[in-house]
């Protein structure tokens, strides 16, 4: 009885452990304290996040927000058109050769930065473009042959109109000697040319009809300060708003197409989602040239280079579909069926003042062939090149890598009334494509994401092995001292009782000899 568990016992049994309930009690919380932990240390680690990440001014992620720590690149590929004249004098088919990359890096930064009462943020945003030519395939200067796209927009419009008016505008086009093809260079047609027709209508259109720009070029007027006011929720008082959009110049909604549902903005920006992502949860993002949230649906989980694990996210195959394979696009129909879009093209006419420009995925990626077979010199589309998709962090629904491929298409309708375009077929004319995104993030905003991702569930686990073994502990070694230290007791009280009844014989005895019982006479 004297061993070192005896020693253990008795020590504990003099010292803390006097009141063995007490300890038993210690134990008891102990387990409980494990179960809590492995039940709701989650919902602790996530109320953490939900606070760390919250755009609040001052703090590291608004400062991320507000000038992201990143160089984005835009690599755009145009489709060269390298038999024009054949194309319009003999009817034969159009032959494209796509040239680039023409890389160019970006800056982003909000600006002009307010926040508002009701845990809102409102900003306009600041674009930067940078031409890489040491990237590129070649300078801005290059020279390529594309679609008059003002021009082709302004007969595909007349098409309904009255027949004088197409001979007007054709007796014009020839004075201004317009053609349906024209010969710019990269930088031309991407940041803009003066352009005749629009030259004319600046001068001749009423005030409240001009167009917003005198020159065209599909990326006029994007480099420098967007006039687009955008209100965005922070996520201080509800997380689950965190980055959606409120309001886009004021409004709630579209004006464009046929539902509520199809007209509403309130998705993000594409940099950050609302925390804590499941793989069932479809991610919305809106943006002006899109016309339309776009919806992303989980593809698969993916590892970035930083080593942060992500989900990627895709646009489910029916965005673009038909109104026959999937009917509820049928509210992008502003005009009914018979202004429904092709399969694999989405019409954003309605957001480009009526210019004809359908988009789609790259060389047509999801589309029906026959689109891509319209015109020869693009190969088939391939989904390691061509996928729009963006890979985002889960935990706190930060967009860590993204790729968003568009092609920018021009609608032509035949008119044959305006003798220009009397040989242009109907046909929707690939422009160009472009790829934008970011590769990665600076290694600072990666290890907050590595450890968001990896350093919670350890402590859970050590928590809870160390808190149900030392409570186990304790419950078992006050259990074992217990039933001890009840035995010892039972052990005394029974040599007591043995010791007294001996005394008591003995006494009786003594008493006899000193008092013999008298004899008889």
């Amino acid at each position: 009885m004297n061993g070192p568990k005896h020693k253990l016992c008795t020590k504990l049994s003099s010292t803390y452990l006097r009141k063995w309930w007490i300890t038993i009690v210690i134990a008891v919380l102990l387990l409980i304290g494990g179960v809590l932990v492995a039940c709701e240390f989650s919902v602790l680690i996530n109320a953490i996040v939900d606070r760390m990440i919250a755009l609040r001014p001052g703090s590291k992620t608004f400062g991320w927000w507000a000038k992201p720590p990143v160089e984005p690149r835009i690599s755009l590929y145009v489709y060269n058109v390298t038999n024009a004249d054949d194309f319009l004098s003999n009817g034969s088919k159009a032959i494209v050769d796509e040239v680039g990359p023409y890389v160019y890096t970006e800056t982003w930064e909000k600006v002009n930065i307010v926040e508002n009462d009701n845990g809102t943020l409102s900003y306009n945003l600041r674009k930067i473009y940078k031409f890489r030519e040491d990237l590129s395939a070649g300078p801005e200067d290059d020279v390529v042959i594309v679609p008059n796209i003002p021009m082709l927009s302004a007969t595909s419009q007349s098409k309904h109109a009255a027949r004088f008016l197409r001979l007007a505008m054709a007796s014009i086009m020839d004075i201004l000697k317009i053609k349906p093809f024209v010969q710019v260079s990269v930088g031309q047609l991407l940041w803009g040319y003066e352009d005749p027709l629009l030259k004319l209508a600046k001068d001749v259109v009423p005030k409240e009809q001009k167009l917003p720009y005198e020159e065209f070029g599909l990326l006029y007027g994007k480099n420098g300060t967007s006039s687009d006011r955008i209100t965005v929720y922070t996520g201080t008082e509800n997380i689950k708003q965190y980055g959606i959009i409120d309001k886009f110049n004021g409004k709630t909604h579209l004006p464009h197409w046929t539902t509520d549902n199809c007209n509403r903005l309130d998705g993000t920006d594409g940099s950050i989602f609302p925390p804590h992502i499941s793989k069932e949860r479809v991610l919305e993002v809106y943006d002006k040239d899109l016309c339309r949230l776009l919806p992303l649906v989980f593809e698969r989980e993916v590892d970035t280079p930083n080593d942060v694990p992500a989900y990627r996210f895709t646009p489910p195959e029916w965005v673009f579909a038909d109104v026959e394979s999937h009917p509820d696009n049928m509210c992008y129909c502003p005009a009914g069926k018979p202004s429904c879009s092709p399969n694999g093209l989405f019409n954003v006419s309605l957001c480009q003042y009526d210019s004809p420009i359908m988009l789609s995925f790259p060389h047509f990626y999801l589309a029906d062939e026959s689109l891509r077979t319209q015109v020869e010199g693009i190969s088939p589309p391939m989904k390691e090149k061509h996928q729009f998709y963006f890979d985002v962090q889960p935990t706190t629904g930060t967009t860590l890598r993204v790729s968003a491929r568009i092609q920018i298409n021009l609608a032509v309708s035949q008119v044959f009334d305006i003798k220009q375009v009397a040989n242009f077929p109907d046909i929707i004319f690939p422009i160009l494509w472009f790829e934008e995104g970011i590769e990665s993030l600076p290694n600072e905003v990666t290890d907050m994401m590595r450890f968001a991702e990896n350093v919670p569930p350890k402590i859970r686990v050590v928590l809870i092995v160390g808190l149900c073994t030392l409570g186990l502990v304790l419950l078992l070694l006050s259990t074992f001292c217990l039933i001890r230290n009840s035995h010892r007791q039972s052990t005394l009280h029974l040599e007591g009782s043995n010791y007294l009844a001996t005394a008591q014989v003995d006494m009786n005895k003594k008493q006899n000899k000193e008092n013999p019982p008298n004899g008889r006479y």
